[in-house]
């Protein structure tokens, strides 16, 4: 993993961002391990995401 930006659906009031794009975050260190799933994490609130989804993810990956 070299990068993650997580996009949360969330009223401005929301500041808790970081810990929803966690769960992400967790998933790729189980999948690959400390050596291959961490990356640097970006975590930002949103007013709307296309289809009104809870969270959007975009990662950019390094294949070996």
């Amino acid at each position: 993993v070299i990068k993650i930006l997580g996009m949360v659906n969330a009223v401005p009031e929301f500041e808790k961002h970081p810990i929803v794009i966690n769960g992400c975050s967790e998933l790729f260190v189980q999948l690959w391990g400390e050596d291959y799933g961490i990356g640097v994490r970006s975590a930002v609130g949103m007013g709307s995401l296309p289809g009104n989804v809870a969270v959007e993810i975009e990662a950019i990956f390094e294949v070996y």
